[in-house]
């Protein structure tokens, strides 16, 4: 009987060590199985980067396969007439609407010593991407993109670029966080000078480049001074969930690449752990 109960135990163990057991350091992922007849890849990007060079694994990953399929279709020539329709906030909302008379001092103060622009000329942008208008200036180089980099390869090898969602829903993203959450993450760079970003970035860019994915999406959900972690469903676990069913439908059409956001690929609610829910192989590529 005890050796039963011990057995019992010791089952129960392993089975919640297997459960949260970390995925290893890698950025780039086989995806097999499941009916896929050819192996398709899946890998980490970050959006900027000082060096967008690509590895011998992942140039033969991008060798071995067809199709290039991004968070959004890169090469769609209407893109950014898109995107640039979507930047501004909903119902005529503008900053002033969000922040104090004296908060909107100090945030016009902000803009024009970091981007030679009066706020008012851009008060009715959506916060997040005003905010979004400095991070190039956090990294300190002149920004290289993944994206841009991987979209090379499939134009030299003559390979579609597809997108697993519509500019428009990854812009709706931006409508579902309040824009007074979006605000305060603007207001507290304002009021620290980008300190806090900068700290926060380097932070990030030290666990991309050691292929740290669980750092990562560690530290976005511990990030209790900026509103993502607050809406990560938002950011990313619903899109990731999303994202399943078309990855597959690609993959079993031709083997195919894919690249997103390195930040989408961990954690419970992540890419790769809900690829293995739906019955898919992924191991990393060391």
């Amino acid at each position: 009987m005890k050796t039963t109960i011990f057995t019992f135990i010791i089952a129960i163990c392993s089975a919640f060590t297997c459960q949260a057991q970390e995925l290893e350091k890698s950025l780039l992922w086989e995806i097999s199985g499941n009916g896929l007849t050819k192996t398709s890849y899946l890998y980490g990007t970050i959006h900027m980067t000082c060096d967008a060079t690509l590895d011998k694994n992942v140039q033969k990953a991008l060798d071995d396969t067809k199709l290039l399929v991004l968070e959004i279709d890169m090469d769609d020539p209407s893109m950014q007439a898109t995107m640039m329709k979507g930047v501004y906030m909903k119902d005529n909302t503008s900053i002033k609407d969000l922040v104090s008379a004296e908060e909107y001092v100090l945030l016009s103060k902000f803009i024009q010593e970091q981007m030679g622009m009066p706020l008012d000329a851009l008060a009715t942008m959506k916060p997040f991407f005003l905010t979004a208008m400095f991070y190039p200036k956090l990294l300190g180089c002149p920004v290289e993109s993944y994206e841009a980099a991987l979209m090379k390869v499939a134009h030299d090898q003559e390979e579609e670029v597809l997108g697993l969602e519509t500019v428009e829903e990854q812009l709706s993203v931006f409508d579902a966080i309040p824009y007074k959450d979006q605000a305060a993450d603007l207001l507290s760079s304002a009021q620290d000078n980008l300190a806090y970003d900068t700290n926060s970035f380097k932070k990030l860019m030290e666990l991309y480049n050691s292929a740290n994915i669980e750092g990562m999406i560690t530290m976005m959900e511990d990030d209790k001074n900026r509103s993502t972690s607050k809406h990560m469903d938002k950011m990313l676990n619903n899109r990731n969930k999303n994202w399943i069913s078309k990855i597959g439908d690609h993959a079993k059409t031709q083997p195919t690449f894919f690249g997103v956001g390195a930040a989408h690929l961990a954690g419970e609610e992540g890419v790769i752990k809900l690829l293995r829910k739906a019955g898919y192989t992924v191991n990393a590529v060391m």
